[in-house]
């Protein structure tokens, strides 16, 4: 009887511990099922952390004044200005691509006799930057980028006289491609970045076409002030003439020759300037609510120092270079005039600037407040004042405006 007992009740301790162990399976099981599920729905929840973000602002910005009897003076005017600022940024899995397109437009009438119709604004600027995360906030990058305008452009000097085209689509032309350092972070809704490049390359082009050089060298009011005429010979000795040969001037974009001699000739064949320098980049994008700014500062030095020094023949069209020739005294002022560098001051150390600031702020959904400024200064990059006397100069131009625009 003693054996039946124990065997009966090792039997029902099984059996008890059987059951148990397929309740633990049944509840582990559903437990899995439960986690899984919630993974799935956790999946489909947006948290806002998306790879993609597109932003910018669109508008359309004018403005008029009306004058009658008025004692102070002034003329009726009507301004109007089309811009558009959009940036696409792509972050995720260590790699940021960011790109950014800002485009503006600008005309203004003004009731007067000669030049009624100026244009105020034109730009055209392209960059991207592709990014690869080493290190926490850290990229390895490579930068690209194109500055031009939609049309030609022109200082108008509000008399019948003809006014001079100052510059064109791709007259000038600014593309730069580097590769180097980008630290970026992001803080309370902004996005700064900082970029140094060791190894960037900038060229400069000034295209005229030919057939455009032709149309404007044809122009009665430009031959009547003897502007933009085309000397075959001329053409021929130093590649240019014409618009052509004014804008190339202008922006710097020729070669100096030097013989043995010394003897130095203006080269205006080539339609670009390519340099290889230093740049240095910084950026600020921050939007709260419906406020937004974009803000860039750009400064490029090419690697280049070339001291020699070149002057002018007193009396003559001849330019020479110091090259240390014999029985010429340069420092004879009676006798030679001193040019500048002969590396037109495009040297390492000397910056060109680029800096724009955008402010926009929206209100009642589709009205919007601008502010738009862009500060240059180009080495080599001559400009006349009132006078009429040439020198690099800094460049500014703003634009406040009030009119429809929509930010996003």
């Amino acid at each position: 009887m003693k054996i039946k007992y124990v065997f009966f009740s090792v039997l029902l301790c099984a059996t008890m511990a059987a059951q148990a162990q397929e309740v633990n399976k049944s509840a582990v099981q559903s437990q899995v099922t439960a986690a899984e599920k919630a993974k799935a729905d956790l999946a489909k929840v947006d948290t806002g952390e998306k790879p993609w973000k597109f932003s910018g602002s669109v508008g359309l910005n004018a403005a008029a004044t009306g004058l009658l009897n008025w004692a102070a003076g002034g003329n009726n005017n009507v301004n109007g200005l089309a811009y558009s600022r959009l940036r696409l940024l792509y972050h995720a899995n260590k790699v940021a691509w960011d790109t950014n397109l800002d485009l503006e437009y600008g005309l203004s009438w003004i009731d007067q006799e000669y030049d009624k119709l100026q244009k105020s604004s034109d730009k055209i600027s392209i960059a991207t930057k592709f990014g690869w995360e080493f290190r926490k906030n850290w990229y390895l990058t490579v930068l690209a980028g194109f500055n031009t305008q939609f049309a030609p452009g022109k200082n108008y000097n509000g008399s019948a006289e003809a006014d001079p085209i100052v510059s064109k689509f791709m007259a000038p032309a600014y593309t730069d491609v580097s590769v180097g350092i980008d630290w970026k972070t992001s803080y309370n809704g902004a996005d700064f970045s900082v970029y140094v490049s060791p190894v960037a390359g900038r060229l400069t082009t000034v295209v005229v076409s030919p057939t455009m050089n032709r149309y404007f060298a044809n122009q009665e009011q430009y031959k009547e002030v003897d502007m933009y005429q085309i000397d075959p010979d001329q053409e021929t000795a130093i590649g240019a003439t014409g618009l052509e040969y004014e804008l190339k001037n202008k922006y710097a974009v020729w070669r100096y020759s030097t013989d043995e001699n010394g003897k130095v000739m203006q080269d205006y064949s080539k339609n670009t300037r390519a340099e290889l320098g230093l740049s240095l980049k910084g950026a600020i994008n921050y939007t709260y609510k419906d406020f937004k700014l974009q803000t860039v500062l750009g400064l490029y030095t090419p690697y280049a120092w070339d001291k020699t020094k070149v002057y002018s023949k007193l009396g003559t069209t001849d330019m020479y270079a110091d090259l240390g020739q014999e029985g010429i005294d340069f420092s004879d002022e009676t006798q030679y005039l001193y040019l500048g560098y002969r590396d037109n001051n495009r040297r390492f150390g000397n910056f060109d600037v680029d800096w724009t600031v955008n402010l926009s702020y929206q209100f009642l959904k589709c009205l919007q407040v601008t502010l738009a400024t862009d500060l240059r200064f180009y080495n080599g990059v001559k400009i006349a004042n009132k006078e009429g006397i040439e020198a690099e100069r800094v460049q500014f131009k703003g634009v406040i405006g009030l009119g429809v625009g929509y930010s996003f």
